[in-house]
């Protein structure tokens, strides 16, 4: 399930979750890099928790908006971590697949464009940095790489205009969803079925038709 903040992806998650329950093993994995959660935990830290985590979150926002600079090597160290901990459930993502269990994503990895927002890598700039923020740069693209490369049986693309997203999560910039509603899209998870559906439709009908596709890519890939 890939789409914009806003376009209705938690939703639509949790009641295709609870449909296929009933038919056997099936669970959800949130593939995103959970900064959010991170920088919460950081800041209930005794002392020394609030700084760092507005530290982190400096560093973080200035990287996303200066695409063409290097971040430096804290900022470095924190993005490739935060990729590291994308991929540890991306391994647990694969491992309940292949122990015959349904799963359905929130998010999903690609290294056909580079940044955070779009799920993809987050050491944008890293090319111009110092040689250890050359090598975690070109380590994290590897590791999106390996990712990518497993394709998903489908991807669901919710799609939805930057003003509905805004309306619907007003505590987002609106120069963020500017951006997401317009890359994602446009990518083609190494040539995924994709089904994409108007995240501004009538929920019942954006449902429906993400069960039957998710129905018939099951059976296919069975």
């Amino acid at each position: 399930m890939v789409g914009c903040d806003g376009s209705g992806k938690s939703t639509l998650t949790s009641d295709l979750l609870a449909h296929f329950q009933n038919e056997g093993p099936c669970e959800r994995v949130y593939l995103g890099q959970s900064s959010g959660n991170i920088a919460t935990w950081i800041k209930g830290l005794p002392v020394i928790g609030a700084p760092v985590a507005r530290y982190l979150a400096r560093k973080a926002e200035r990287t996303h908006t200066r695409k063409t600079a290097a971040p430096d090597l804290p900022t470095a160290l924190v993005i490739y971590l935060l990729s590291q901990w994308r991929a540890h459930k991306f391994r647990r993502m694969l491992q309940l697949a292949r122990s015959g269990v349904t799963v359905i994503t929130d998010r999903y990895p690609q290294a056909e464009v580079p940044g955070f927002h779009f799920d993809g890598p987050g050491l944008v700039g890293a090319h111009a940095g110092g040689w250890l923020v050359r090598r975690l740069g070109a380590r994290e693209q590897n590791l999106y790489q390996w990712m990518a490369h497993h394709v998903p049986a489908l991807v669901i693309r919710l799609n939805i205009d930057a003003d509905t997203a805004h309306s619907r999560k007003p505590d987002h910039k609106l120069s963020t969803l500017q951006s997401k509603a317009a890359m994602i899209p446009t990518l083609n998870f190494h040539g995924a079925l994709v089904l994409d559906l108007d995240g501004r439709d009538p929920y019942p009908d954006v449902l429906n038709a993400a069960m039957e596709a998710s129905r018939a890519a099951l059976t296919s890939a069975r």
